[in-house]
């Protein structure tokens, strides 16, 4: 029986994921929105492109992320002390999807699925982390969450 693609191959690998999240990250998206346009007032030219190699990663892709930007624990640290809410988690999750739509990501229910429990998954993850003491050093041997089609055993899949 033939493996199933990865969640980074079925969305379109780099391509896709940086066409995604340079839409979200545009003036008509986050800069627009009351809630969330302060949270990334300062955020450098190259954030979206993180992004897309941090999600890329959880999701099957190249270690971009954990070799040149510090994994998970580098992740979080960026989100200390930021003390986002839920009411922007929520927008940030809404207004990516929407953007997702816009640029043809696969609508499919089984991915479909998988993006949005790792988006809800990953966005309180954030809220929680965003509440800690930016002095504070997160556990720098936690591994990079892995992302699929819904296996058990939740987002942590030994390699």
């Amino acid at each position: 029986m033939k493996k199933p693609p990865s969640l980074y191959e079925w969305i379109g690998g780099a391509e896709r994921l940086e066409a995604l999240f340079t839409r979200f990250y545009d003036q008509d998206h986050v800069f627009a929105d009351p809630l969330l346009k302060d949270v990334f007032a300062h955020m450098g030219a190259e954030h979206p492109k993180h992004v897309a190699l941090f999600v890329g990663e959880i999701f099957g892709g190249p270690k971009a992320y954990t070799e040149h930007h510090g994994g998970h624990a580098g992740m979080i640290r960026h989100h200390m002390g930021r003390h986002l809410s839920e009411a922007q988690r929520q927008r940030w999750l809404q207004l990516l999807l929407q953007a997702a739509d816009e640029i043809g990501v696969p609508d499919d229910p089984e991915f479909r699925s998988a993006f949005v429990a790792y988006l809800e998954w990953g966005t309180r993850l954030a809220v929680i982390n965003s509440q800690q003491d930016p002095a504070t050093t997160p556990d720098t041997t936690a591994p990079m969450p892995k992302w699929d089609w819904g296996v058990p055993g939740g987002p942590y899949q030994p390699e």
